[in-house]
């Protein structure tokens, strides 16, 4: 691999795969709105140039799904998705060395509320509601795109990391006390650490076999209930005041997000990388925590690509 386009690589994880890429070498060109990227939204020609005779398209382009589903936000999330992997479908039919790969960020909230059995690719069964509609749509426009390129759908869990992630708010409400289960704490939490969501999409690329939608996600999720009680070990706390889910309601109207994002049940089963013999980094909460503690907000992440 020497050159790779990422999209959304202003967001956390565009910064770390972009950081990771180059430290090993790898020549990377961006697509965004700045003016600081190689090309930009709004000029498909340009988009067009900057796929031609590359390797690896990543595109993680959307809008943050933490604040409140009001029609303008609702509205932002759906198009940043959509429009951007409709625009890259186009450009890559205009492309005449188009990359190998075209691995399309999705989402593992894709599947419905789970609490009886895990979620793989092959048996998942698929949700309703807001979240799951913009999913929905956004891998449709990816796999209806009329260009031949090997198409990946990374169906991601919630992402954790130093400096960034889905981690903060959970550490934030430990240290303030409030550190114990969510809800009734039994909804399960499918997580992946941000070195291996890296990796996975470098492994992807490497197996040519590979298409369709892939969950990107630790093989061993935990409940709430226990994913809180690791995060306060963690910071050296014993116990955590348990949210309800009215608070939980009302809070997230505070800081306008939406509770969905604890309350759901996200049982995600990486089945398609355990498949494809795919070896975790930091397969356990436990490691995934005691690495984010240990590292500076700054610093590198250790990512180990082989």
């Amino acid at each position: 691999m020497k050159t790779v386009v990422v999209c959304g690589a202003s967001g956390y994880i565009g910064q770390q795969l972009l950081r990771t890429l180059e430290s090993n070498g790898v020549d990377v060109r961006t697509i965004g709105r700045g003016g600081t990227s190689d090309a930009t939204w709004s000029d498909e020609h340009g988009v067009a140039d900057v796929l031609s005779g590359t390797d690896l398209l990543v595109n993680l382009a959307g809008r943050s799904v933490s604040c409140r589903y009001n029609k303008r936000n609702a509205d932002e999330i759906f198009s940043s998705r959509v429009e951007t992997t409709a625009l890259l479908g186009r450009a890559l039919t205009r492309t005449p060395r188009p990359p190998s790969l075209w691995a399309n960020a999705s989402t593992g909230t894709i599947y419905r509320d789970a609490r009886d059995r895990p979620m793989d690719e092959k048996n998942g069964e698929l949700g309703k509601g807001f979240s799951v509609a913009v999913a929905r749509a956004w891998e449709h426009e990816l796999f209806s795109a009329p260009t031949p390129v090997r198409k990946v759908a990374l169906r991601m869990s919630i992402v954790l990391g130093a400096g960034g992630g889905a981690i903060n708010p959970f550490v934030n409400l430990a240290r303030m006390g409030f550190g114990g289960r969510m809800g009734d704490g039994r909804q399960m939490f499918s997580w992946i650490h941000i070195a291996d969501v890296i990796r996975s999409i470098i492994h992807i690329y490497e197996h040519p076999e590979i298409s369709g939608p892939v969950n990107i996600a630790s093989p061993h999720p935990v409940t709430n209930d226990e994913m809180m009680r690791q995060v306060r070990a963690a910071l050296g706390r014993r116990y955590g005041v348990p949210t309800p889910d009215w608070m939980l309601e009302f809070g997230a109207r505070v800081i306008r997000t939406e509770a969905e994002l604890v309350l759901k049940s996200r049982w995600v089963a990486p089945g398609v990388l355990a498949d494809n013999n795919f070896r975790y980094q930091f397969p356990t909460l436990e490691s995934a925590l005691d690495q984010i503690a240990q590292e500076t907000p700054r610093g590198l992440l250790p990512v180990t690509l082989g």
